[in-house]
């Protein structure tokens, strides 16, 4: 029998599932953006023209950036987005595997979801470090380089709070095994 909370639980795991999904292909989308911005960049001198106005002209008048910061900053956006597309995607299946399980509270689920939580710490910090790498290798090669300041520490918290998550779910399901006394 499926309590009211569990019913709620299970909705909110169909939500992330989806949202999950969303944010995987969006990463894919942004990452291959970028990637093809950065040839763009180099094959097309002048950038876009729309009427008498360039996109490259729009960017260094309105963001105050050099070539070499559009360069650095979609660099580290196909890094970050790739990193955001692989964490997307084992949120994307452990939800897949909690709703086919029916509850969060499954030794099996508390692991995955353990995982996820180290993997939501692990993976912005590492795409940070190789974006901060790669800016340092922009401000040997330019030095016209900004810093284009992206930020991803707030998956940080999210980490931490999936870990404490996993603790939850993992008493839940040692109570659920112990029997009625």
């Amino acid at each position: 029998m499926q309590t009211k909370t569990l019913k709620t639980l299970q909705v909110l795991a169909k939500i992330g599932r989806i949202l999950s999904t969303i944010v995987f292909i969006l990463s894919i989308v942004g990452a291959a953006l970028c990637a093809l911005g950065i040839p763009s960049l180099a094959l097309i001198p002048e950038g876009f023209r729309i009427g008498d106005v360039t996109i490259r002209g729009l960017v260094e008048q309105k963001a105050g950036w050099t070539l070499s910061t559009c360069y650095l900053a979609l660099t580290q956006g196909l890094i970050l987005c790739a990193g955001e597309a692989v964490l997307a995607k084992f949120a994307e299946r452990y939800f897949k595997n909690e709703l086919a399980a029916g509850t969060p509270f499954t030794f099996d689920g508390a692991k995955e979801l353990m995982r996820l939580g180290i993997l939501a710490i692990c993976i912005p910090i590492g795409t940070a470090i190789v974006a901060a790498i790669a800016h340092g290798i922009f401000n040997v090669a330019a030095k016209d380089v900004a810093d284009p300041n992206l930020d991803n520490s707030t998956s940080i918290i999210l980490g931490v709070m999936m870990i404490v998550g996993s603790f939850l779910c993992r008493h839940g399901a040692e109570v659920s095994e112990k029997p009625a006394e």
